[in-house]
């Protein structure tokens, strides 16, 4: 590389960088990405022969660029922050409080945006569809694309590719063929009793009793299926009654996050699910029954057998380090739905995002080993959750850009 060609790489960065920091700084909730779209699409316009459409699927942005003729390849990066009040301490930290790229969807963004510029220089054979999508986190997203006829108004897709950032060293990829990322379930359970003067219980029928009771004995359901392979998790996030210490409440509401690998082991757990919050009202001598309500479900993520192993060579060979799972995660994305819709392979890796130097080798022996995080790192959705842009928007956009070169070369 001549001295001008690192000059350009090095203002090419420090663009990104910025765009990065000004996404991280403006993060919007799911369905509401009307800044990042405008962002995204004033971006894409200003690189040479993007076609540019807005407004797909609610907030989403689609971009088309088009070569000699030959393979299509569609991209992927969702871009919707989190209800989460950051508390990295970092000088780009969001200003909008209460809500967080707590998830890293401006990595995702701003790397697609890196990938898109440098794929317009090269202006490669075959057809290159770069997909912003909304409302990841609400597992709504990919479907309002493709219910807005997203196969139909744009390239149909011979394979789509994502990536997600996560708390790995900065720049490691991990994927696996087959199931990766698990279905998810949220899951409203509300309790109905009958309210009261705290100084008399005897009068009432207590729902925060129930659903403290709930919560404690839910904990066994999972554990019922740890024979399954790639077991269920099931977690209750919220629990909600009541509104001063005298007052018994009327109602009680827990929301449960159900992560399941399998048609049978959803439907298993749902019901479960459903009859042990029926027992414990009933054993309370509850009114009426609970209402159990499943709500934002994300489908199985399932990565193409052969597809998975060429693009992870490919990353591989393009210098992104690989390293394979041995089982699927159990985080949830709606990333599939395309791929589905379109009846055509799809991949997707994790890539990380976290400064490489800070992974003593205890840590990455407990990588190998086991396949999780070392708790001192903030995960995903936590307020702490911080990737080193300098370090992983130049490996995440290497991946996206090998990825998408390797599978337009396959006429």
């Amino acid at each position: 590389m001549t001295t001008t060609d690192t000059a350009v790489a090095q203002a090419i960065s420090e663009h990104w960088q910025q765009v990065y920091r000004q996404l991280h700084e403006h993060p919007e909730l799911s369905g509401e990405e009307h800044g990042t779209a405008s962002l995204v699409a004033e971006q894409l316009r200003k690189l040479d022969g993007w076609e540019v459409t807005t407004g797909v699927g609610g907030t989403g942005v689609v971009g088309v660029l088009r070569g000699a003729p030959g393979p299509v390849v569609w991209l992927r990066a969702d871009m919707d922050g989190l209800p989460v009040q950051e508390a990295t301490g970092l000088e780009y930290a969001s200003r909008t409080a209460g809500v967080m790229h707590a998830c890293g969807h401006d990595t995702h963004v701003t790397a697609l945006l890196g990938a898109c510029a440098q794929l317009s220089q090269d202006r490669p054979a075959g057809t290159v569809v770069a997909i912003f999508q909304p409302a990841e986190e609400t597992g709504a997203g990919a479907q309002r694309m493709v219910d807005d006829r997203v196969l139909e108004r744009f390239p149909t897709p011979g394979i789509v590719l994502g990536q997600h950032v996560a708390p790995l060293p900065a720049g490691l990829a991990i994927s696996k063929s087959g199931p990766i990322m698990a279905a998810s379930d949220s899951i409203r359970v509300r309790f109905t009793g009958r309210g009261g003067h705290g100084s008399q219980p005897h009068l009432a029928v207590d729902p925060l009793l129930m659903a403290a009771n709930f919560v404690v004995r839910m904990q066994a359901l999972a554990a019922r299926q740890a024979a399954v392979p790639a077991s269920p998790v099931l977690v209750a996030g919220a629990l909600h009654a009541g509104t001063r210490p005298n007052i018994i409440a009327e109602t009680s509401e827990i929301l449960l996050t159900l992560r399941t690998f399998s048609d049978s082991s959803r439907a298993a757990m749902l019901d479960d699910i459903t009859r042990l919050a029926a027992s414990e009202a009933e054993g309370a001598g509850a009114p009426v029954p609970p209402e159990v309500t499943p709500y934002d479900p994300f489908p199985v993520t399932v990565n193409t057998d052969g597809a998975t192993e060429r693009i992870m060579r490919t990353l591989t060979d393009g210098g992104v380090p690989v390293m394979p799972l041995t089982h699927p995660l159990t985080g949830s994305e709606d990333f599939g739905v395309f791929g589905t819709a379109a009846r055509c392979p799809s991949v997707f890796w994790h890539i990380g995002g976290i400064d490489a130097a800070r992974f003593t080798e205890e840590d990455q022996a407990l990588m190998l080993a086991e396949h999780t995080i070392p708790p001192r790192f903030p995960s995903n959705h936590s307020p702490r959750f911080a990737p080193d842009p300098a370090q992983t928007l130049p490996a995440m956009i290497t991946a996206m850009v090998v990825a998408a070169r390797s599978e337009l070369a396959r006429a």
